[in-house]
């Protein structure tokens, strides 16, 4: 029997990432809901779509990701990224579903000195950090089976992402500045989409909620990321570092938020591509 998956957040870069590929996993049964189908705003419409619903697999891709705007947003921030996933991981323990959450770096500070490990303290310094926090640690607690993968810097071919900003400002504009004291990595959801598939929704060991860490290999900051965006789609327009403190944000962005991958590479036995690989791959599929 194919295993049945729901995947949650269908409009957003890995929701559709997941949808690209899916076709290549003939074991599992997919069906893909956005918010026309299911509000994470609205306990009611969760608890709706669950009834007389039966799946061995949900993948949460769904998530409010505006973190400037989580600052004044908070109440609908905590209601998606928080709340709803304590109802998911609910839903998830009772039916006794494998629930597989996706999350953030964003939950540390960004004041460490090399990368973080899974277990290391959180310490959110924005709102939208705040709230994915609170929504790991209800899944911890309720404990289905399952797994937070947390993730950094996301970018596609799809929907809205730095990427695809800086491609368009790039034609437009001589001159850009960009910060250069921001160290984190980059992830092509692609990746993101086929480790989820390939790995984990389809490993046995996912008996109690695990936190792993995902992104691609390496590590830049986003003026380097701009540097290679420009270099591989053959822009010409200067770049030129700037600190952070020189471009005032609302939310406070953590300086530091490399990702330690070395559990997820040794429980699913992944090799992942090298983040300027992942970066010329996705610029092909754009200009194509």
């Amino acid at each position: 029997m194919p295993k049945r998956v729901l995947v949650t957040g269908k409009d957003g870069q890995l929701g559709k990432s997941i949808q690209q590929i899916a076709f290549q996993y003939p074991h599992y049964v997919f069906e893909f809901v956005g918010r026309g189908t299911v509000d994470f705003s609205i306990p009611q419409s969760i608890t709706d779509f669950f009834t007389n619903k039966n799946f061995d697999i949900i993948i949460n891709c769904a998530a409010y990701t505006a973190v400037d705007k989580a600052e004044t947003e908070t109440e609908l921030a905590e209601k998606i990224n928080h709340l709803a996933v304590k109802q998911l991981a609910e839903i998830a323990k009772k039916q006794e579903i494998v629930l597989i959450h996706i999350s953030t770096d964003y939950v540390f500070n960004g004041q460490n000195f090399r990368p973080y490990v899974e277990t290391d303290q959180t310490s959110p310094q924005s709102v939208y950090g705040a709230t994915k926090l609170k929504g790991e640690q209800a899944m911890q607690v309720i404990n289905p089976k399952g797994c937070i993968i947390r993730t950094s810097w996301v970018y596609s071919e799809y929907g809205n992402n730095f990427v695809k900003t800086m491609l368009k400002l790039g034609h437009e504009r001589d001159f850009l500045n960009v910060v250069f004291d921001q160290v984190g990595a980059p992830t092509y959801a692609g990746d993101l989409a086929k480790a989820i598939l390939e790995g984990v929704a389809h490993n046995e060991i996912l008996e109690k909620t695990e936190v792993y860490h995902f992104s691609n290999e390496g590590a830049c900051s986003w003026y380097d990321f701009t540097k290679a965006i420009f270099s591989f789609s053959g822009i010409e327009c200067d770049v030129s570092p700037i600190e952070t403190k020189d471009y005032i944000t609302p939310a406070t962005r953590p300086h530091y938020s490399l990702l330690n991958k070395a559990k997820i590479k040794a429980s699913f036995n992944f090799t992942i591509p090298y983040w300027q690989d992942s970066l010329k791959r996705c610029i092909q599929l754009l200009q194509e």
